[in-house]
Parts: structure tokens; C-alpha cells; sequence
């Protein structure tokens, strides 16, 4: 019997989980996370609008792991042991024959004054804030923007910001309070969202330009206040920030011997292999994969990685050579209320399509689909 340990609780844990288990149904899988629940990120977007409620999105994994038989360790990964066969938790430690790390990436919170700023993609508790703020605002100016990890260009997550962005303009005018705010976009980047193609760039510009939202843009960041967004290229005054800052690795890699990329993230082969360690792998915003500087860290990327690695693994244990590479690709709908864009990106085609009623619906049917499997 395969003793198998994951780390984490998100969308690259619970794939591994399914493929592992359909792959074989004799393995003892241990699944290491703080609580038993899966949050689904992607809808704390309409949190602020009242869309979603955060019950709506905290799925209780009780049923989906006994389903599995998954051996839940409530705890915190803390550290490794004995080239990655003891697994340290805060709660005790646990031998495998073989491990897949999915325990997320850590946001870069080194920028002065970043305490105030709200960092939406840190949970559905910074979606309520936003929320909450929102309300309590009579007027004023809403600033929303992100930044990268400069070490690495794949770990940044910007997608999200233009939905809040085009979400709260929505809100705000079917609030009938639009004419009493200014909303302003800013970026270190140059152009915004190139990293999903230089057509939805032109688009997502477009777009502001349309709403009368206004672009701070190409200016590396130098501070936050509480009322100021500063930055080498001039400042501006801020009601409410939100701000997405770069990725970097999980604190508890310090701990290890796990090698790191010059980000911080955990550096893997296109089997999703740990480098230099045996039936070690990750999947991701964990780690550091070859592929071109545009593969992003979301939800679809993880899962096409946690199917990799639980593929591989299983190769390893039963003696073999691990073959299996994911696909790089891009796909989202940058929604914004009642419409949204959908955006697609591989090797091979860009595509960027504007806002449709009918993509918001898609991405609400997607969100019903991929949480039935957890409920």
C-alpha cells in the first residue's frame, strides 16, 4: 500500500486527490491543512455586490474525503525530514512513501504602508472588508491595482484586480452612486495585463477607457498611506486601496532543503518533480515550472499540474518513469457584474472577446459544476 501525503486544501490538493484515488484505490492518502474546507476564490468577486454570500463559497470537505477515504491531518506543514519521506507539522509528523506539495503561494507584503491596502485574493475575509468599505464610502476615490514578484514573472495573480475593478463600477452604478466616485488603475506595468496577451491588453484598456476609469501606469510602487498611493511616477490620493502584490513561497520552505527558484517558489521539472529529490512533486502557485513567462497561477493551471504530478507520482512508486507534462494555457473571464470577457492563451492563440452577458453566466454555471464534485 502507497502511503501518499499532500499539503494544502485548494483546487491542485483536491485534484491530486481524485486522480490518485481513481488511479488507485488501494493507496492511503493523507491530506495535511489547517481545516477541512476548500474555498472557491474565484467567486469572492461578487462578494462586495452581495452576489455571493462567503457560505457560498467555504464548501465543508467532510463528505468529499470520505468519499475518497482521505486520512484528514488538521495541521500546518512545517518543515521536511529524510529527503522529503517525514513531512513536519505543527501537530506531529508523518512518513510517506511518496509527497505532492499544493500549499499555495504567500503574497510579497514588504511595500511600506501595505497594511493599508486590502489584498482581495487573500480569502473570503478581505472580500467582506471590501464589502463593508464599500458601503460605509460616501464618495471619494477607489484605487485598484497590482504588482509582480520581479524575480519571477509568473507569480503574480492580476486577473482577479480587473474583475474587482469592473465589478465595483457596476456595483457603484446600478447603486446609483457612480458620479460620486473616481476609480483609478495602477500598475508598475507599463501595459496591463499583458501577461494574457497583447490583444486583451487593448481590450482591457478600452474598457476602462469606456467606464471613465482613470490609469496610473509604468510607475514602480514606493508606498501606500491612508490616503495615498505613491509612486516613483507622482501619487494620488485613495479612499480605499486594493492592491494585489506579487507571489512568493510558502514561509515553511525555509525550513527544508526543497530547492528554490530565485522567487522563492519550489523548483520543478515539467513532471512537476521537485528537483534533485525523490517521488517529491508540486503543483500550483507553489511552484517554479519551465514554460513561458505568461503561465499564470490560477485555478485551471493548478489542476492541469495536480494531474500531472499525482500521474507521475503513481509512475515512481510502481517503478517507472515519470512521463506526463501538462499543457500551458490561459483560461478566464474577466467578469464584471451582469457581463464578462473571455480570455484564452496558449503556445499556439490569443484570444480576447469582449463583454457578453452570456460569459457571465458561464462562469457562474462553471462555479456550480466544479463545486458539486466537494459538496
Amino acid at each position: 500500500m502507497n502511503r501518499i501525503t499532500l499539503v494544502g486544501a485548494g483546487f491542485a490538493a483536491l485534484t491530486a486527490v481524485q486522480k490518485l484515488r481513481a488511479a488507485d484505490p488501494t493507496a492511503e492518502i493523507t491530506l495535511v491543512a489547517p481545516a477541512a474546507e476548500f474555498t472557491y476564490l474565484p467567486g469572492t468577486i461578487w462578494i462586495p455586490s452581495g452576489l455571493r454570500q462567503p457560505e457560498d463559497l467555504k464548501i465543508d470537505l467532510g463528505n468529499f474525503f470520505r468519499r475518497m477515504r482521505v486520512n484528514y491531518h488538521q495541521g500546518s506543514a512545517s518543515g521536511l525530514k529524510a529527503g522529503g519521506r517525514i513531512l513536519v507539522t505543527d501537530q506531529g509528523e508523518i512518513e510517506n512513501d511518496g509527497l505532492i506539495i499544493c500549499s499555495g503561494g504567500r503574497f510579497i507584503k514588504k511595500l511600506p504602508g501595505i497594511e493599508h491596502a486590502i489584498t482581495p485574493c487573500e480569502g473570503i475575509p478581505a472580500a467582506v472588508k471590501i464589502k463593508d468599505r464599500l458601503r460605509a464610502l460616501q464618495g471619494g476615490t477607489i484605487a485598484v491595482g497590482f504588482s509582480g514578484n520581479p524575480k519571477e514573472p509568473s507569480a503574480m495573480r492580476g486577473g482577479p484586480m480587473f474583475e474587482f475593478l469592473f465589478g465595483i463600477d457596476r456595483q457603484l452604478r446600478r447603486e446609483g452612486r457612480r458620479d460620486r466616485f473616481k476609480l483609478v488603475f495602477f500598475t508598475p506595468a507599463p501595459e496591463p495585463g499583458k501577461r494574457l496577451g497583447p490583444k486583451a491588453v487593448a481590450g482591457l484598456l478600452r474598457e476602462m477607457q469606456k467606464r471613465g476609469i482613470e490609469t496610473h501606469l509604468g510607475h514602480k510602487m514606493k508606498q501606500f498611506t491612508d490616503s495615498k498611493v505613491i509612486t516613483e511616477g507622482g501619487e494620488f490620493a485613495a479612499d480605499l486601496i486594493l492592491f494585489m502584490p506579487g507571489m512568493t513561497g510558502n514561509q515553511w520552505f525555509d525550513n527544508t532543503d526543497l530547492p528554490r527558484s530565485e522567487g522563492g517558489l519550489i523548483r520543478a521539472d515539467a513532471q512537476c518533480r521537485v528537483e534533485g529529490m525523490e517521488r517529491v512533486y508540486v503543483a500550483g502557485d507553489s511552484g517554479s515550472y519551465p514554460g513561458p513567462d505568461w503561465m499564470p497561477k490560477q485555478a485551471h493551471m493548478a489542476d492541469l499540474q495536480a494531474e500531472a504530478a499525482a500521474a507521475n507520482l503513481l509512475a515512481e512508486l510502481n517503478g517507472e518513469q515519470p512521463t506526463r507534462t501538462f499543457k500551458v494555457e490561459l483560461f478566464c473571464i474577466v467578469d464584471s457584474q451582469t457581463t464578462g470577457s473571455l480570455v484564452a492563451r496558449t503556445p499556439k492563440y490569443n484570444i480576447a472577446l469582449p463583454q457578453m452577458r452570456a460569459f457571465h453566466w458561464m462562469k457562474r454555471l462553471f462555479e456550480w459544476w466544479y463545486l458539486r464534485q466537494y459538496r
